[in-house]
């Protein structure tokens, strides 16, 4: 295997260092080890390319649709994330700024008036504190309001245990037992056309530029208080 030139496109939209910087390191010891030394260009994050928040704008205009008239008020909008332990947030890692510009974009895109929305995060283990506010006590809240939720995954591009167990079967039974009227889970973006596009044209901008570490034409570089970005050499 000899390639010309190597592009690594993390398949987590919204960098961390637990995630997509955990596996380049783990690339670039297996790459070395085999002494395999090709040019690589890395794509770090892409929260607001344009395909994958089109694509779960729509997933959202269609679960808005299946819970309106039920309940007490407009439906709730539940962006949920994998979380982080909070200390890992104040270090610097950029993952939960990038996560709340995915859901506001999405939301912007979305356009319907008085959304009511909120990004939460689900899968805290231990006992360190952890970003929030947790899925978990959003659905309880919107029990309380007897209101319907509809459960976007905002950090994850496929189903696996975190939305066919956790938010599926787990979570769907929490809302049952706290009075939510209806909750509705919509699928990742999976192999959506526009999301696979999004894809194809960091991949193509990757290959084309000198720099190592790429994210795409639309994104902005991450503040500079989150020092853990894969970017933060350059001067913003």
């Amino acid at each position: 295997y000899d390639p010309d030139l190597i592009v690594l496109l993390p398949l987590y939209p919204q960098f961390s260092t637990t995630t997509t910087g955990s596996s380049l390191a783990v690339w670039g010891r297996a790459a070395a080890k085999v002494g395999l030394d090709a040019p690589t260009r890395v794509v770090c994050c892409y929260p607001t390319a344009p395909g994958f928040i089109d694509t779960i704008a729509n997933l959202v205009r269609q679960g808005l649709k299946a819970v309106a008239g039920v309940g007490k008020g407009p439906p709730r909008v539940l962006f949920s994330a994998h979380g982080l332990p909070k200390r890992v947030v104040q270090r610097g890692d950029p993952y939960q700024w990038q996560v709340e510009r995915t859901a506001s974009a999405v939301v912007d895109r979305v356009a319907t008036a008085d959304l009511d929305w909120v990004v939460c995060y689900q899968s805290r283990v231990g006992p360190v504190e952890w970003i929030g506010p947790a899925t978990d006590a959003e659905i309880e809240r919107a029990g309380g309001h007897g209101v319907p939720i509809v459960v976007v995954p905002i950090a994850f591009v496929s189903e696996h245990s975190e939305t066919l167990v956790e938010l599926d079967i787990e979570y769907r039974r929490l809302a049952q037992q706290v009075g939510v009227p209806r909750y509705i889970r919509v699928p990742t973006v999976q192999v959506a056309g526009p999301f696979i596009e999004a894809l194809a044209e960091l991949v193509h901008s990757a290959a084309g530029r000198a720099e190592t570490i790429h994210h795409g034409p639309h994104e902005e570089t991450c503040p500079g208080r989150l020092g853990h970005c894969p970017l933060a050499h350059v001067v913003r």
